[in-house]
């Protein structure tokens, strides 16, 4: 069984995530996302067990699709979930070096894990979550950056945040 990863700090999952994540499941027999926090990302949105909920959401129509938080090297959860391929978007110069250099130290850890690179589609090239982040912040329409199916689940989540 050939298993994927696709992986990202998802504050929030976006159309252009859920577009990777699709391509992937029609690729391989079993793709795991894996939603991790992000360091060097400050000012999160959701908290892990949010985003969680949210891309479990948004990939509920896909069967071979599972999600589940990790808090360490993508590597690690890659190896320990049988993957030997690493999926990841790029939507410009910019991802793509940046995606090359993790691809290149994933490998020095794990020289059997692949790195694969999907442009990102046409309609998605600009999408990035900080946009959508804005746009829910000032309650702007969601339905061109969000998967339709975890619309009223962000929106109760902020409401709820905001008291």
């Amino acid at each position: 069984m050939k298993t994927a990863i696709c992986s990202g700090s998802f504050d929030p999952i976006t159309l252009g995530h859920l577009d990777i994540i699709q391509r992937a499941a029609a690729c391989f027999d079993k793709v795991w996302v894996c939603v991790s926090p992000n360091a060097e990302k400050n000012h999160q949105m959701f908290i892990p067990e949010q985003k969680l909920c949210l891309v479990r959401r948004a990939v509920a129509d896909l069967p071979n699709v599972e999600a589940e938080l990790w808090p360490g090297l993508l590597a690690d959860f890659a190896v320990s979930h049988g993957a030997g391929v690493i999926v990841r978007g790029v939507r410009n110069v910019t991802d793509f070096d940046a995606e090359y250099q993790m691809a290149l130290i994933n490998r020095g850890l794990y020289p059997e894990l692949e790195t694969l690179l999907l442009p990102a589609s046409a309609d998605y090239q600009y999408f990035s979550s900080s946009m959508a982040r804005e746009m829910i912040r000032y309650r702007q329409p969601l339905e061109r950056y969000l998967p339709a199916s975890i619309i009223p689940l962000v929106r109760d989540m902020i409401k709820k945040k905001e008291g």
